[in-house]
């Protein structure tokens, strides 16, 4: 056998065990799938408010601290949530009205030239809609059941990760130490070294994207706000939930907003809003992305986009929101084992 087809041989069996272990690893996270994504709900509640914790830690007793950390939290989401529901609530009547206007004029708008679509068109298409939903009343009646029973099972995983995260913030280093000492001694230092790397870069990427939404969330909300689209806070609070998908997420919180803008004021304010759509692409790829999120592992775009694109298609929306962090989470892993062996490791893939 030639010394070529030995190594491809080599590799090829490699590669394959490799290939098995991670088929290995995802079918058992989508066989416990809500077990997995309440550990990575707690492991983000613990990258974001440990910091607090610390801060309010030389004060106050460590339990204490982590109980206001939590508390303070929760509360303070809840009253965010609190408050847009009650915006929508008091927007919707006027919202509505509008949305009657707006279609009088959009279709009128469509009437003309270059599009020339029939004066019946849309009413046609509302008297369809209207039909299709009295026709399918009890499937659709069974679907927002079984939404509902959705909902209630995520309340489920969101409690669960809320109490990780307790226990995360409040003795995570101990747990850690405790079971790297079940370890071989042999693999406890890399496995320590590993997960100091891991952690860093995984509260790293949290802070740096919980920063960037942000940042997009105000810009659209301020920009919304001031063309005068209707629901402009929880326009801007879906785009700051949306834009921890990479790429995707923020192109369609503000296509949800054009169809609003669209609707409620106009082509013109519609047009403003996809502008607006572009302007926030360009910043948050060569702006806000190079420079919030230079302290964790900078992939390159297609890395991201593959990411992505693979998540989605192992885990849904999950895998979509989880898939970037985990890649730069194995990629620092790497980078860090790499330094230990005495090297300076390999240069992250297509880092710019």
């Amino acid at each position: 056998m030639s010394p070529a087809l030995r190594t491809a041989a080599a590799y090829a069996w490699r590669l394959l065990v490799l290939g098995a272990a991670v088929y290995a690893v995802f079918a058992v996270l989508g066989r416990f799938h809500e077990l997995a994504v309440a550990v990575f709900l707690g492991l983000v509640g613990a990258a974001l408010l440990r910091p607090v914790a610390d801060l309010l830690d030389q004060w106050m007793p460590r339990p204490l601290a982590v109980a206001c950390c939590v508390i303070g939290s929760t509360v303070l989401l809840m009253g965010v949530l609190a408050g847009i529901g009650e915006t929508v609530a008091v927007q919707w009547h006027s919202l509505v009205a509008e949305f009657r206007i707006g279609l009088g004029r959009l279709q009128g708008w469509l009437d003309r030239a270059p599009f020339g679509l029939a004066p019946d068109a849309l009413t046609d298409l509302r008297e369809r809609i209207g039909s299709y939903l009295t026709s399918h009343r009890t499937s659709l009646l069974s679907t927002a059941w079984d939404s509902a029973g959705r909902v209630a099972h995520g309340l489920t995983v969101g409690a669960l990760g809320l109490f990780c995260a307790v226990f995360f913030i409040a003795s995570g280093e101990r747990q850690w130490d405790w079971l790297c000492r079940q370890l071989p001694p042999g693999g406890r230092v890399r496995a320590e070294v590993a997960g100091r790397a891991a952690w860093r870069a995984f509260t790293g990427y949290t802070h740096g994207i919980v920063l960037v939404a942000a940042t997009n969330a105000v810009l659209v909300g301020v920009a919304l706000y001031a063309l005068g689209v209707p629901l402009a806070v929880p326009l801007a609070l879906l785009e700051f939930f949306l834009a921890f998908i990479p790429l995707i997420g923020s192109p369609i919180a503000l296509a949800v907003a054009v169809v609003v803008a669209l609707a409620s004021k106009g082509p013109l304010v519609a047009a403003l809003v996809v502008a607006l759509i572009v302007l926030i692409g360009q910043l948050e790829g060569h702006v806000l992305h190079p420079l919030v999120m230079s302290w964790a592992v900078r992939l390159h775009p297609l890395v991201v986009a593959l990411s992505v694109a693979a998540g989605t298609i192992a885990a849904g929306l999950v895998g979509a929101v989880v898939a970037v962090p985990l890649v730069s989470v194995v990629w620092a892993v790497r980078l860090a084992l790499g330094k230990r062996a005495g090297g300076a490791g390999p240069a992250a893939p297509g880092g710019s």
